[in-house]
């Protein structure tokens, strides 16, 4: 069986019609004669399409449109009517509706439109299985996201993660710098040995010598015993120094002895002892800036800086929003014990278009406080902080001048993807922006459409 359908008509004949027709091409399908009844099977039955006349006699398509569309955004939606216009079509676009057909209906054409949307919903499926399973095999999985931004810095990670190069990984707070450091070190001949984690903000420069390099019996107040310092620890494999940008420049001198020399040396001691150790460090701060100001040491931004890893703010890659988010919502609703689905349209909007000065951490928390807040089967905008709304307006699509009477749903996209692109001079981010869909969904629909951006940025208006 291909899938199960459930149609949505109020004609007898005709709902007879289309019932022995899509039973031929091994679909399960389930009939009822008003809207009403629709929206009460898709609440008890998980429906791969929904198939559904406009013009009924109690509730009607677009009435059981947006309820449906309420109650599951995913499940995909074809109208047909007897009675076609522009101005329905694009509410039926607005609603969710994923394709529109004019009755009397083409059979070739309705087989298309069923095959393309539920196509488009497996490879979808596929893909994201797919990419799950790549991330996972190179050891990268930790890190969500299928951007340029983030597969530019993933990619240029793996080419360094086998090497013994030192990283510096940057980047705002937030963005996931740690991830990396420990994606690399998993990825490197180093792996089976120790990835040692330090703190260099969290300690005075007496402790951040002594937790570092190891120091003797006695050599400070409190000195009570020997003990060997985190350099030593990660013999064989790596540390990561985080926050290296708040080390004073005492210590610094001493860090960059031990990146030439290889060598350290004890709080306490004059005994020198040898180190295999990998370094990798992280600031949020701009070191070129520090050296200018003098605050850093140039050669030790140039012994550290031999690959920079640059993890992008989340605000530049909101295509991974969507994937970050679900990551999140798996892993919250576990902990919680919440029987949630996922996200309304307008909340996934409205976190996709926020700024995010907190980046990925402030992504998560907010995920984990909509999941104890929601009381329902949807997070709904209503459960996001209002720092997130502040500043969302939904764009309202039928406000958008979308010509041309007659047209089919899928013209009228096709239409609103080329005006749109050239509104914006070929900005993807900004295109997409206005039709209230993310860079990603663009993308689809103009591979969808077979839309060349520099074939329509070249034809003149």
């Amino acid at each position: 069986m291909k899938g199960r359908l459930l149609i949505v008509d109020d004609d007898t004949a005709h709902l007879s019609m289309l019932e022995t027709l899509l039973k031929s091409l091994s679909y399960t399908i389930e009939c009822v004669k008003d809207g009403a009844d629709a929206i009460e099977q898709v609440q008890k039955t998980p429906y791969d399409l929904v198939l559904m006349d406009v013009r009924m006699a109690n509730v009607g398509g677009m009435e059981a449109l947006k309820e449906i569309k309420h109650l599951n955004p995913a499940i995909p939606v074809i109208i047909m009517t007897a009675y076609s216009s522009v101005d329905k079509a694009v509410e039926a676009m607005r609603l969710g509706a994923d394709d529109y057909l004019t009755k009397p209906l083409n059979f070739e054409e309705l087989k298309l439109s069923i095959e393309r949307v539920t196509k488009h919903l497996q490879l979808s499926l596929e893909n994201s299985q797919l990419k799950e399973q790549l991330l996972g095999e190179c050891d990268f999985s930790g890190i969500i996201g299928t951007s340029t931004a983030i597969r530019e810095v993933i990619d240029t990670a793996k080419i360094a993660a086998p090497t013994d190069a030192n990283i510096l990984i940057s980047g705002e707070s937030g963005t996931g710098k740690e991830l990396f450091a420990k994606a690399i070190h998993k990825n490197s001949k180093r792996k089976e040995n120790a990835l040692i984690s330090v703190n260099c903000a969290a300690l005075s420069e007496t402790l951040l010598e002594s937790e570092l390099f190891g120091h003797e019996k006695g050599a400070f107040t409190g000195a009570d015993k020997s003990r060997e310092g985190l350099f030593k620890s990660a013999d064989k494999g790596s540390i990561f120094l985080d926050e290296i940008g708040e080390i004073p420049l005492s210590m610094q001198v001493k860090l960059l002895r031990v990146l030439q020399e290889k060598e350290i040396q004890k709080v306490g001691s004059d005994k020198v002892t040898t180190i295999d150790v990998r370094v990798i460090v992280a600031t949020n701060k701009n070191l070129e800036k520090e050296v200018d100001a003098g605050h850093f040491r140039q050669d030790l931004f140039y012994r550290l800086n031999v690959i920079n890893v640059t993890v992008p703010p989340l605000r530049d890659r909101s295509d991974d929003i969507p994937l970050l988010a679900q990551k999140f919502l798996d892993r919250y609703i576990r902990e919680n014990k919440k029987d949630i689905k996922g996200f309304t349209p307008m909340a996934m909007d409205a976190l996709v278009k926020y700024s995010w000065p907190g980046n990925v951490r402030e992504l998560e928390n907010i995920i984990e406080r909509a999941i104890i807040l929601c009381m329902g089967q949807y997070i709904c905008e209503k459960d996001l902080p209002s720092n997130v709304l502040k500043d969302y307006e939904p764009e309202n699509i039928a406000a958008h001048d979308f010509s041309g009477g007659g047209k089919t749903l899928n013209e009228i996209e096709s239409i609103a993807l080329i005006e749109t692109l050239k509104q914006t001079n070929g900005n993807k981010t900004e295109a997409a922006k206005i039709l209230n869909i993310t860079r990603t969904t663009l993308n689809n629909k103009l591979k969808r459409h077979n839309l060349d951006l520099d074939k329509i940025l070249s034809v003149s208006p």
